[in-house]
């Protein structure tokens, strides 16, 4: 599974440095040390607990993009046949799921945990507001 250094948990979780180190501490992330001594978090843990804590963080790396239907996440999820392949992301609050080829998932290095971007490109879309009464 990918890890993360708590710096990064805390932007997909929407939360503090400190306040990922209180829940490590507390038990609900649970951390080991990497090659460098740096406290680490296991990815997919981090996608478990941001279904129930996260908001919607930038794109990573400063990254810039035409698209405007962009939701940066944590795959939660990946259900595999040899051809075609569902991946799912946890978004935030939001959850995203993918239909893709198995080939594409191993290309992008796919796994659960993994930090990815779903960009989404449809000719319908469906707004739905309060109904306030106005004609």
């Amino acid at each position: 599974m990918p890890h993360m250094r708590v710096s990064e948990a805390s932007v997909y979780l929407g939360v503090s440095d400190d306040t990922v180190r209180r829940w490590i501490d507390r038990g609900l992330l649970g951390s080991t040390t990497d090659a460098s001594g740096r406290k680490v978090v296991d990815g997919y843990e981090v996608a478990m607990v941001a279904r129930e804590h996260a908001t919607v963080p930038a794109l990573p790396g400063g990254m810039k993009s035409s698209a405007r239907n962009r939701f940066v996440g944590l795959v939660t999820d990946i259900r595999s046949d040899p051809v075609m392949s569902q991946v799912e992301l946890q978004c935030g609050p939001f959850r995203v799921v993918s239909l893709m080829s198995t080939e594409a998932v191993h290309d992008l290095g796919l796994e659960r945990g993994s930090v990815a971007v779903a960009v989404i490109k449809s000719t319908t879309v469906v707004i739905e507001a309060e109904d306030k009464g106005v004609a």
